[in-house]
C-alpha cells in the first residue's frame, strides 16, 4: 500500500507530501518515521494513494498507534493555504520537537504534582474521581460557580446557538473569568475537553490559578518553560487520553492533540502574542475560528478591549455578547487625573513623578496601601549619545539604539540581546562626554528608592531574572508586602491586588507617534488595562494618575472615560478613510539585500510589478523599522486590497526570498 506523507520537521519548504510504501493499512493522521534523503524525520500520513510509476521508500515505523486528531491535520492544511506557508511547516507545529527520540517513560505524573496545582479548600469545589474500564469519570458534583445576573445572561447568550464563534466584550472587573468557568464546566458535563488560550502564562497567572483551584484534576498546562521531554510527555498523554481535559497555555496550546474538543476560549483576544511572527506566521485567533467551525464547537473571544476588526465583525454578524457591569457591588470608578508633562510646575519636586503622584504615593505608604507605577519601556535610558559629535551608540547587529542598564552599567540591545560595557569615551571622536537620554523602568526604580528609602519597591519587567518574576512572588505582592510596584505591560494585565490604591502612568503617550496603523489601538488597550487594575471593590477610594505630553489626544480621552464604543467609532472612521482592517486586507513584504543599491533596485521592480494589478493598493516603499541588520538592508512594501485572494495570488508571483506577512497585526 502507498501513502502520501508530509514530513513534519526539517524537510525544508515542502508544499505537498511525499509517497511511501507500507505493508499495513494506515489511517490519515498516523504519525510515522520516514526516510528523507539520508535522514530520518517524523511525518504525518495524509491519505492513501495509488501505486506511483517510480520507486518508493518505505515508512520506517509507526510512532503512535493513535492518529493525530483529524481537526489538527485539517487546521495544518488550512494554515498552509491561508497564510501561504509550507505544509511541512504547519504540520510540524502539531508535533513535539523530540518526537523521534525514544523515552523510557512516556507517562505524565499526576497533574497536581507535575504543575503545582493548588488543591481547593472550598468543599463546594471538590471533585472525586475513580477509574473504570480505563476511563476517569467524575462521580461527585462538579464545582459550583457563583454567577450574578449579568454573567448568567452572558453565559446564556454564549450558548445560543451551540457551536458558534462569539466575542465576549466584558469591561475590566466584570467577571469574565466566572463566565469562562461556567462554560468550561458545561463542556465537561458533555464529556468534552476545553482549550483555554492565554497571551502569556506570566501575565495571566491569576486566571490560571483560578482554573487550577476549580478544576485541579482536569488541568493540563502547556508553556515555554517546559523542557522538550515534558512537552513530549504531555503530548503523548493527551493523544492517548480518553478523559476530558482543560488545556491551558499560549497560542501553541491550540494544537494540543485532543479528539473531543467542545470549547475553545481565547482570553485577552486582542493581544499581539496570539500572532506568530516567525515562520510559519499565523494568527491563533483565526486558526481557532477555523478549528471551531470544523469541530462545530464553541469559540469565545474574551476582552475588555477587543481588536477593532474583531469587534466590527462580531457586531456585523450578531455574535457580540456584552458584559458591562462590574462583578463586585463595591467596585468604584477610580478618580482619574490627567497631568500635563509640558507644564513643569506639575513636576517641581521631581522630573519623572508629578507632585500629585508623589503625594499619592506618600499617602499610600502612610495607610499601608500599594502604588503601581507603569512605564512601557525597560532599562534606565533608551538613548546614549556623545555631547560633542552627536554620535549615537547603536547595536552592531541591528543598528538600533542601545539601552543603558545602569544596575550592570552596560548597554543592551532589546532586539537581539547584544550587550557591551558602557564605553569611557565616544567611539567616534574619543570625547569623554556621553549623555544618556530618556528613561525606563530601571531608572524609575532607582529614583523611587531615593525618594522613598523605607518603602519596599519591586520592579517587574522582561529584565527580571529567572525566579524573580511577578508570578513567583504574587502572594507576597497580593498581601501587601510590596509597597510600590514598577513595571511594563507585565503589570498592566490580569492583576487583582486587594491593597492597590493608585496607578501612575509615567508617560501615557509614548506609543502614539509610532508610524503604524495599530499604534492608537495598542495605546488605548494598554491604558484601559492599566486603569482596570484599580477600583475593583477592594478599597473605598482609588485613583489613576496619567502623565502625558498630549492631554488633549482623543485616544487618551476615550481611555480615561472607559469609552470603548466611542473609541471604536473614532478608529473605524480613521481606518475606513485610510483603507486598513477591517475594511481592507493587508500584506507586508520585506525585501533584504546586502547593499542599499541592490535592495532599492529590487524594491522598484516589485512595486512596478504589483502596481499593474488593479485589485491592489501599493503604498510607497519605505525602509523597514529595523532597516539595517547583519543580513543587510531591509525595505518594506505594504499592499492592501478588498480581496484577500488577490493578495494571495499576488504573493505567489513574488521572489520566494521575500518575507511575506499576511494580516500583520503591526507594520513595525
Amino acid at each position: 500500500m502507498y501513502y502520501e506523507v508530509i514530513p513534519g520537521r526539517g524537510a525544508g519548504k515542502l508544499e505537498n507530501g511525499l509517497t511511501y510504501d507500507f505493508g499495513d493499512s494506515l489511517a490519515p493522521g498516523t504519525i510515522v518515521e520516514i526516510p528523507v534523503g539520508q535522514n530520518k524525520m517524523p511525518g504525518v500520513v495524509l491519505k492513501k494513494v495509488v501505486r506511483p510509476d517510480f520507486k518508493t521508500k518505505s515508512i520506517s515505523r509507526i510512532l503512535y498507534t493513535k492518529p493525530l486528531p483529524c481537526h489538527l491535520v485539517a487546521t495544518a492544511k488550512w494554515l498552509s493555504e491561508y497564510y501561504q506557508s509550507p505544509l511541512s511547516s504547519t504540520i510540524g507545529m502539531m508535533l513535539p520537537i523530540g518526537v523521534l527520540k525514544k523515552r523510557r517513560n512516556t507517562g505524565v505524573k499526576n497533574i497536581e504534582t507535575e504543575q503545582n496545582a493548588k488543591k481547593p479548600n472550598n468543599p463546594e469545589h471538590a471533585q472525586t474521581t475513580h477509574v473504570s474500564a480505563g476511563k476517569t469519570e467524575q462521580v461527585a458534583k462538579l464545582p459550583f460557580i457563583q454567577l450574578n445576573t449579568a454573567q448568567k445572561n452572558a453565559v446564556k447568550a454564549l450558548q445560543e446557538p451551540l457551536g458558534a464563534t462569539k466575542l465576549l466584550f466584558g469591561v475590566t472587573g466584570s467577571g469574565k473569568t466566572n463566565v469562562y468557568l461556567e462554560m468550561a464546566q458545561n463542556a465537561l458535563k458533555r464529556q468534552k475537553s476545553v482549550i483555554l488560550l492565554v497571551p502569556e502564562i506570566a501575565l495571566t497567572g491569576q486566571l490560571v490559578r483560578v482554573f487550577q483551584e476549580v478544576f485541579s484534576r482536569n488541568i493540563v498546562m502547556i508553556h515555554s518553560k517546559q523542557t522538550e521531554v515534558e512537552r513530549q510527555k504531555i503530548f503523548d498523554s493527551l493523544l492517548e487520553s480518553e478523559d476530558s481535559k482543560i488545556v491551558i497555555g499560549p497560542r501553541s496550546a491550540l494544537f494540543a492533540p485532543l479528539d473531543n474538543v467542545g470549547l475553545i476560549i481565547i482570553d485577552e483576544e486582542h493581544e499581539s502574542t496570539y500572532y506568530q511572527e516567525n515562520a510559519p506566521k499565523y494568527s491563533a485567533v483565526r486558526a481557532a475560528s477555523f478549528m471551531a467551525t470544523y469541530l462545530k464547537c464553541d469559540l469565545i473571544l474574551g476582552s475588555a478591549t477587543p481588536t477593532i476588526a474583531d469587534y466590527y465583525l462580531a457586531e456585523k454578524k450578531g455574535s457580540l455578547v456584552t458584559l458591562l457591569e462590574k462583578a463586585k457591588s463595591g467596585a468604584v470608578k477610580p478618580e482619574i487625573k490627567i497631568i500635563d508633562f509640558k507644564d513643569r510646575d506639575n513636576f517641581s519636586k521631581n522630573r519623572y513623578f508629578s507632585n500629585v503622584l508623589l503625594k499619592s504615593i506618600t499617602d499610600n505608604l502612610e495607610n499601608s496601601r500599594q502604588t503601581l507605577i507603569f512605564h512601557n519601556r525597560r532599562g534606565s535610558a533608551p538613548l546614549t549619545i556623545c555631547d560633542q559629535c552627536g554620535e549615537e551608540l547603536v547595536c552592531p547587529n541591528c543598528f538600533l539604539p542601545l539601552t543603558l542598564h545602569a544596575d550592570n552599567y552596560e548597554l543592551v540591545c532589546h532586539t537581539c540581546g547584544f550587550k557591551e560595557p558602557v564605553p569611557v569615551c565616544c567611539p567616534k571622536c574619543k570625547a569623554p562626554g556621553l549623555l544618556h537620554k530618556g528613561f525606563g523602568t530601571k531608572l524609575l526604580e532607582t529614583e523611587l528608592n531615593r525618594l522613598f528609602p523605607n518603602a519596599k519597591i519591586r520592579r517587574f519587567d522582561a529584565d527580571n531574572k529567572k525566579g524573580e518574576g511577578l508570578e513567583s512572588v504574587y502572594t507576597e505582592v497580593a498581601e501587601g508586602a510590596v509597597d510600590i510596584l514598577v513595571g511594563t505591560q507585565t503589570l498592566a494585565k490580569g492583576l487583582d491586588l486587594p491593597k492597590l490604591a493608585t496607578v501612575g502612568v509615567v508617560q501615557a503617550d509614548a506609543g502614539l507617534s509610532l508610524p503604524d496603523f495599530s499604534a492608537e489601538e495598542r495605546v488605548f488597550q494598554l491604558i484601559t488595562q492599566v486603569i482596570g487594575r484599580v477600583g475593583r471593590g477592594h478599597i473605598e477610594k482609588a485613583e489613576v494618575i496619567i502623565q502625558t505630553f498630549r492631554p488633549e489626544h482623543p485616544v487618551l480621552k476615550f481611555a480615561v472615560d472607559e469609552d470603548y464604543i466611542g473609541f471604536s467609532k473614532y478608529l473605524l472612521k480613521t481606518r475606513a478613510r485610510a483603507g486598513f482592517p477591517p475594511f481592507k486586507h493587508v500584506m507586508r513584504l520585506e525585501i533584504t539585500m546586502k547593499t542599499e543599491s541592490t535592495v532599492l533596485k529590487k524594491v522598484r521592480e516589485t512595486v512596478l510589478l504589483l502596481s499593474k494589478n488593479e485589485e491592489l493598493i501599493v503604498s510607497p516603499p519605505m525602509p523597514a523599522f529595523h532597516e539595517r541588520t547583519n543580513r543587510g538592508f531591509t525595505w518594506q512594501i505594504v499592499v492592501r486590497s478588498g480581496s484577500r485572494k488577490a493578495l494571495i495570488k499576488a504573493s505567489k508571483g513574488l521572489d520566494r526570498n521575500f518575507r511575506v506577512t499576511l494580516d500583520p497585526p503591526s507594520l513595525l
